[in-house]
């Protein structure tokens, strides 16, 4: 059977840099990282769908896991063949886009982690406790149901900008995702095989990795146990910040996203 063709949204010029979003959304997650990387120049940035979320149809059964993997990995050849390009990888799209990094370590100029998975087992997961920092009450009340609950799920600053950012970035993917492949991307969520860190051991390009302090969904230790595989890695866990990190902390993250591009760039 043939595999869905992935839905696209390309953003300037130069090499490519392929970004990739996380379970239960879409590439527009990503986009407000994109000032960032339009500020460090020198990249085409390449926002992808995921088969059975936003724009790309889902992809044949059985659809787990490895054969997302797969799909990225045939995906990316296409995009860039033997080119150089970078990688950029949020929650499972950091599982995956180190899965492609496992395949193509010579091609990859620069890799940038925003709250990646490490093992997508959430039984193996070393992850803090739900906590919820700030919350505008008046605005809780307000909100339609539907929409309410993947933010309150989520956020742990639940004020009326973060909702707002949460409203435009996340709930369109939210509500464009096909469940059936999402049941059984979740039957099969694991990459049947060791991790990809075990397979490339050292990377030694830029690499940046941003963790939540308060991320209950993927934690922060689990992330500071990959630091050993990347000699190049700057390293940041921010207080005040779920797991939509970049979001929680635009500005900060969007600054260390600009110095990782740039940094990359010098790698090509």
């Amino acid at each position: 059977m043939s595999q869905p063709a992935p839905h696209i949204v390309r953003r300037g010029s130069g090499a490519p840099l392929i970004l990739v979003h996380g379970m239960g959304v879409d590439h527009r997650l990503l986009l407000p990282l994109d000032a960032a990387l339009e500020a460090a120049g020198g990249w085409e940035r390449i926002y992808l769908d995921l088969p059975g979320f936003g724009g790309t149809p889902a992809l044949p059964a059985p659809g787990g896991l490895p054969e997302m993997a797969d799909w990225l990995d045939d995906v990316v050849g296409e995009l860039v063949g033997e080119a150089r390009f970078a990688l950029l990888g949020n929650s499972l799209g950091g599982l995956l886009v180190r899965e492609v990094l496992a395949r193509r370590d010579e091609q990859v100029a620069g890799l940038a982690l925003i709250a990646p998975v490490v093992d997508p087992d959430p039984q193996k997961r070393d992850v803090p406790e739900r906590v919820v920092l700030e919350e505008d009450e008046a605005l809780t009340a307000e909100l339609d149901e539907d929409d309410a609950e993947p933010f309150l799920e989520m956020a742990v600053i639940q004020t009326r900008p973060v909702w707002e950012n949460f409203r435009e970035h996340v709930l369109p993917g939210v509500r464009a995702l096909d469940k059936d492949a999402v049941e059984r991307l979740e039957d099969r969520y694991a990459l049947g095989g060791p991790l990809p860190e075990e397979r490339f051991g050292e990377y030694d390009r830029p690499t940046l990795m941003v963790a939540g302090r308060q991320d209950d969904k993927v934690g922060w230790k689990d992330q500071l146990a990959l630091a050993e595989h990347f000699p190049r890695l700057t390293l940041a866990m921010l207080d005040r910040t779920g797991h939509n990190v970049h979001l929680d902390q635009e500005a900060a993250v969007g600054a260390m996203v600009q110095n990782w591009a740039e940094d990359a760039a010098r790698e090509l």
